[in-house]
């Protein structure tokens, strides 16, 4: 989340895009919660919240964050998604419905609005499940967004070089 591309942390990206349309964002972190905390410190509407079993993947970060949601939707964003625009944010809060899930080109992405509502019941799903499922399985809202990034995650040395790129042109995924 610390990786510096294109002049700023990865993960500020997403909390910059974010703070367009949300007053408060929680940040999960796992491994190393202190260099969470550092890059984060001082960000207005930024709350860190720990999840101690965070190598039990990504369903109990999900869990932990759920925990310290006080809103009545809340969004689902991978920190390492730093292409996502407000506009998509925007775009998914006009949409009336539980969850609403942004597709670009026919492909499903993220963020993923959640109706707060729905808390308990993700609280509830067992650890072998992910938020896909639990999405499936109670139906969501297909928005279509002309937005890649909602494709675009930094998963390998490749994807980061993609991405500066990106980032460094204006965020124009090609």
């Amino acid at each position: 989340m610390e990786l510096p591309l294109a002049g700023k942390p990865l993960l500020l990206w997403s909390l910059e895009a974010m703070a367009a349309v949300c007053r408060r964002m929680i940040v999960v972190a796992g491994f190393a919660p202190e260099k969470i905390l550092r890059l984060v410190n001082g960000r207005p509407g930024v709350e860190v919240v720990v999840n101690e079993n965070f190598v039990a993947g990504m369903l109990g970060s999900i869990q932990t964050g759920c925990r310290a949601v006080r809103a009545g939707r809340f969004f689902v964003l991978p920190g390492d998604m730093p292409l996502v625009g407000a506009p998509v944010f925007q775009t998914l809060l006009a949409v009336d419905a539980k969850i609403a899930v942004p597709f670009f080109q026919g492909r499903r992405g993220h963020p993923v609005l959640i109706d707060g509502r729905l808390i308990s019941g993700l609280l509830a799903e067992p650890s072998a499940s992910s938020l896909g499922r639990f999405i499936e399985r109670l139906g969501f809202a297909a928005i279509e967004v002309d937005d890649p990034g909602i494709l675009t995650d930094l998963d390998d040395p490749d994807d980061m070089k993609r991405i500066e790129t990106l980032l460094r042109d204006g965020g124009e995924n090609e």
